[in-house]
Formats: C-alpha cells, sequence, structure tokens
C-alpha cells in the first residue's frame, strides 16, 4: 500500500519527527456507543484496519466503502524515541475531517473542529515511555448542512458535480519532539517595492532571554546573519535584501524575485540557542513576490501578468482528497505547465501544504480556496470564518498564492443578491482576510453576485455546441466588452449582488470550457461533447478564441484539469493521462500573448 512518508509542514522543518502514517486499527461507530463502552481506553482494539492518511471511502485506505457513516474511530500503538525524554512531545494531525477528539494511553489530550486545517496537541504527560497509544474518535455528520463540504456529497450518491465524500483523517500524522524554549511560528512577508523580507517570530515565554539566529541564504549564498535576544514572546524585522551584492547585476529584480517563470525562493535556518546550547532549529524558506491591482489589471511584481489557470479539483482516483504520494502534486504541477497554465484555481478544497510547497519550488500561482457549506445560518457562518482565520495562518508565507477565494457561485449563501445578511457575511469575510493578510487579493464570490472584491471573477460555460454557431457568437460578444460582461448573467444571475457595482477591479473569466471527452468510452458528464481527440483539441481552440478576442478580460482559469469521477470534463484523465498532447494545448494556450497593456 502507498505511504505517505514525506515532511508533512514543508516551510517549519524540524528534524526530530516520527511519522505515524500507515497501519491503525479502525471501527465504524453507527449506533454511538464508542463513548459510553470507552473505546478510548487501552484494552479495547478495534476490529478493522485502515491506511491512514486515507479516508475509509478511499481504496488506499484498505476499506473504501463509500456509504455513509457519521462516527468513525481509530488507534494504533507507536514508541517515542527514549532520545526524546526531557523534551516535550507534540501529536499533530494535518486534517481531519470534521471534528476530532483525541486519547493518549486513555487519557483525553484535545479537541479540534474543523476539516481542512492542522492541529497539534502537547502528549508529554500522557505518555509512559514504554509504549503507548493513540486513539481518535472523528463524527462527520452527512445531514448537517452547516459544516464547509465543498465538493463532498452529502445526499444519497455522488452525481453531477458532487463526488465521494471524505470522513475521518486524510492528512498526514506525526509526532515532534520540542524544547520548551522554542519557535512556536515565523512569517514571511515580503515588501517588494522597499526591497525587504519583513519576518515575524513567535516563541514560547519559556525562550526569554535566549538568542535567535537567523541565516538567509539565496541558492547556497549568504545574504543575512541576524542575531536576535529574545525579551518577548513575538520579533519582527525587516531584512533589505535589493542592495545587496550578490543582486546588483539583477536586471528588473527577475533574477531574486518569484516568478512562475523564475521561482527564486531564499532558504533560511533559524536557530534559538540557550546558555550556548542549541534548544531549536528549523529551516524555512519564503520568496519575493508582489500581487497588487492598478488600473483595470493584475499586477505580479509591479509588472502587468496575464493569469492563465486552471480549475483544480484535488481528487485522485485512489485516494480521493489524499495524494496517493507526493509525487502526485508535483506531477499535477508539471502536467499544468506543460499545458501552458501559469496556475492554478484550488477549487473547493483546502489543499496539502506538500502541494503549496511544489507551488512554490516548480513556480505555479495559486487562488486558495475552502469548502463551502450547503446552507445558510448563522452557525455555518462562524464555521466557515474559523475555518479561514486558520487557513490564512497555515498558508501565509507560501509566494504561490495570489489570492483567496472565500466564496463560489453563492454556495451556502444562496439569497445573497438581495439578502443584507448574507452580503454583510460575504463583506465580513472579504474584511477579514484582508486584516488577517494585507499582501494578496481576495475574491468575494467567485462567479456572481459578488459584493465588495479584488477581482470580476465571472463564470460562463454557455459557448455552445460547434452546431450552435449562434451560441458561439453570442457567448464571445458577451466576453468583448466590459460592458457585455456586466450586463450578463451566464448563470441567470447577475455579476454584482444587488447594492454592489463593478469599481474598475480587473475582470476574469474564472471558470468556463468543461468540455467532456471520455476517452475510455460509456458514459460521462461535461457541458459540451467531444468525440475524439482531434475533436477535442478543436473544442478547446475554438472556445480559447473567444477568451483571447476579449479586449477586457486580463486572465481566465479553464474548468478543468481533471476528471473527477462521473465528471469527464478535464484535459486529464482521472488517473492523469493526457486526453491529447499537451503540446497541443500548450500552442493553444500561446496564441495570444499579452504584450500590450488592455485597458
Amino acid at each position: 500500500m502507498a505511504r505517505r512518508n514525506e515532511y508533512p509542514r514543508p516551510q517549519f522543518v524540524r528534524k526530530e519527527w516520527q511519522n505515524l502514517n500507515g497501519a491503525w486499527q479502525f471501527a465504524f461507530d453507527d449506533d454511538n456507543i464508542g463513548l459510553a463502552e470507552k473505546w478510548y481506553r487501552p484494552d479495547h482494539p478495534l476490529p478493522r484496519r485502515i491506511e491512514v492518511p486515507f479516508a475509509y471511502q478511499s481504496k488506499l485506505s484498505g476499506i473504501h466503502d463509500a456509504s455513509f457513516h457519521d462516527r468513525v474511530w481509530y488507534k494504533r500503538g507507536f514508541k517515542v524515541d527514549a532520545a526524546w525524554k526531557g523534551k516535550r512531545v507534540l501529536l499533530h494531525f494535518g486534517a481531519v475531517d470534521y471534528r476530532a477528539w483525541v486519547y493518549v494511553n486513555g487519557q483525553y489530550v484535545g479537541t479540534h473542529e474543523g476539516g481542512h486545517t492542522p492541529f497539534h496537541f502537547d502528549i508529554t504527560d500522557a505518555l509512559t515511555w514504554d509504549g503507548e497509544q493513540v486513539t481518535v474518535r472523528v463524527e462527520d455528520p452527512s445531514t448537517d448542512e452547516t459544516i464547509p463540504r465543498g465538493k463532498q456529497f452529502w445526499l444519497e450518491k455522488p452525481d453531477g458535480i458532487w463526488y465521494t465524500p471524505t470522513t475521518g483523517i486524510w492528512q498526514t500524522v506525526w509526532l515532534e519532539a520540542v524544547s520548551e524554549a522554542r519557535l512556536e511560528r515565523v512569517k514571511w512577508q515580503p515588501d517588494l517595492d522597499r526591497g525587504d523580507i519583513i519576518a515575524e517570530f513567535e516563541t514560547t515565554r519559556a525562550a526569554a532571554g535566549a538568542a535567535l539566529e537567523v541565516e538567509i541564504s539565496f541558492k547556497g549564498r549568504a545574504v543575512v546573519t541576524d542575531r536576535i535576544v529574545i525579551h518577548e514572546p513575538y520579533v519582527k524585522r525587516a531584512y533589505h535584501l535589493m542592495n545587496r551584492n550578490i543582486f546588483r547585476t539583477s536586471a528588473h529584480h527577475d533574477g531574486w524575485t518569484w516568478t512562475p517563470e523564475n521561482p527564486n525562493l531564499f532558504d533560511v535556518r533559524i536557530t534559538l540557542r540557550q546558555d550556548g546550547r542549541t534548544v531549536d532549529e528549523v529551516e524555512s524558506y519564503f520568496g519575493m513576490r508582489k500581487i497588487h491591482t492598478e488600473r483595470g489589471m493584475v499586477y505580479l511584481n509591479n509588472k502587468p501578468y496575464y493569469q492563465k489557470l486552471v480549475l483544480d479539483q484535488g481528487y485522485w482516483p485512489d485516494g480521493l482528497l489524499t495524494a496517493p504520494s507526493d509525487d502526485d502534486f508535483r506531477r499535477d504541477i508539471e502536467l499544468a505547465k506543460a499545458m501552458g497554465f501559469n496556475g492554478c484555481r484550488k477549487h473547493q478544497k483546502v489543499e496539502d501544504p506538500r502541494f503549496l510547497y511544489w507551488a512554490d519550488r516548480l513556480g505555479f500561482l495559486v487562488w486558495g480556496e475552502c469548502a463551502s457549506a450547503p446552507s445558510f445560518s448563522a452557525e455555518a457562518a462562524a464555521r466557515l470564518t474559523r475555518e479561514w482565520i486558520e487557513i490564512v495562518e497555515r498558508d501565509y508565507s507560501h509566494p504561490c498564492i495570489v489570492a483567496w477565494v472565500p466564496l463560489n457561485e453563492s454556495w451556502g449563501v444562496p439569497d445573497i443578491r438581495s439578502s443584507r445578511q448574507q452580503q454583510f457575511h460575504s463583506l465580513a469575510l472579504y474584511s477579514l482576510i484582508h486584516s488577517l493578510d494585507p499582501t494578496r487579493l481576495v475574491v468575494s464570490n467567485d462567479g456572481w453576485e459578488l459584493t465588495k472584491t479584488d477581482i470580476c471573477a465571472v463564470h460562463n460555460y454557455n459557448h455552445g455546441r460547434p452546431d450552435e454557431p449562434d451560441k458561439y457568437e453570442y457567448f464571445k460578444a458577451s466576453l468583448s466588452t466590459k460592458e457585455a460582461i456586466l450586463r450578463s448573467q451566464p448563470g441567470r444571475r447577475a455579476i454584482y449582488a444587488n447594492g454592489f457595482a463593478h469599481e474598475g477591479e480587473p475582470i476574469m473569466l474564472t471558470e468556463f470550457g468543461g468540455i467532456a471527452y471520455r476517452v475510455s468510452g460509456g458514459q460521462g458528464w461535461g457541458y459540451t461533447n467531444a468525440g475524439s481527440e482531434e475533436e477535442f483539441v478543436r473544442e478547446y481552440r475554438r472556445v480559447m478564441e473567444a477568451v483571447y478576442a476579449s479586449n477586457v478580460l486580463h486572465g481566465f482559469c479553464y474548468t478543468q484539469l481533471t476528471d473527477v469521477e462521473q465528471e469527464v470534463n478535464g484535459l486529464l484523465t482521472y488517473d492523469r493521462k493526457p486526453k491529447c498532447d499537451p503540446e497541443e494545448i500548450r500552442r493553444i494556450n500561446e496564441m495570444w500573448h499579452p504584450s500590450v497593456i488592455r485597458e
């Protein structure tokens, strides 16, 4: 069976860690008797086996049961390295969908709600140092429509645009040994205009009086060395990079800034020394990148930048939300880049940090998105808000992320066009995310019924079949000018919610296409259909010609990268086989090069 053995937190790396993926005991608890019968006790085995971190619905889990089970339990034994004695031992979970209660050796250590973000507990005081056991109880109520689910189906069976759900552990579980005096987190914020990288360090209070040593290097050459004596748990520094000798020969900063074409990264080693001893050491990295809008265009590093994105659902046939291996993340990005895309919109999913790591390394823009809840209520709004706070904290320092998308197509806010309450929810998310992250763009409601937003993001699948020239001409005309786009209602919904209007923000076509081509034959779903490879390429070219004919669009996001279950509208099959020569798609994507500013 596949295992996920790579280090799970690539921007905050420590050497002393232990992977707990692999075979765990497992049980369904459909009758909700596990707590009463104290299944968390060490002497209570569970009857099944599951391969973590794959959800029980997936093939790689070893269970492969797609039916609903709202309560499940996990359990496994582990040994802690004796060399870790005298340190604190942290138990980390990359993501557990949706609520988790954690026990170690029968002792409750903590709980977490939210299916897409990491959490950890200090389990030191629960250890015996003579063989340990961790138990996890999970609840994922299938009928609760206030839970952010995204594309996970919650009714009878997957259908249309809805896919097999994920319950329980779906990202890596791991242990980490740390000192009482340690670095808790680090944030990197590039200030490209000044040539500075702004670093924020947070330590434990036990680190008071210790020295924090920071070494920044670029392609193996040291560019910054700093030493800070810790007086408070929070320290902020700005390191000037622009005038360093190593960069003076770089024209227009291209030699040291981060772009998809030149994904330059700075490596960092942070060492905490107390009384002459090294008590903590962390490796990190950052990229010098700026994203902003001006004059109706998106600018990357102060230059107009045309985004050619592809919609990426982040599902795999054998792992569902969990990639079978780290190489699968890298392969998806490489395939997308080979087809001429410079980024993706991660759709209705908070992706594993390992994907973001490869996007940083390979040069691939990412629009970060969170799963939506099926319906609106005060509880649904609160749950989505809590997840967004944790998402931004986790992913703040990744240079690849250039935009946040808190809502999509009015999912979870079905009455936003006229409901002031739902409009305020959109405005609250927009403002909250900007308050947490001043460095990125925020799209208030991708698709239509936008409120305050940094990008006017429009969805339009109405290109028609090849034998429907009138529909195609109407599609082309509806994209041709700003006025045509703003008065269109491609999803039978207005582009802006009542009381809101376009304020000069860039306009992008962020969902379109969806051409279905089922390589192996049989049934499948898409917006229009192609019956052969040649027809598939012709259809893609036809749709893209309409996009490139627009005088106002400043980027696009094509639907979609891969087939997913019954959806067969990917450029790749579900198992990542190209449906045509990737070079054919690249040539079409490069038909038009944005060499002039389009107002």
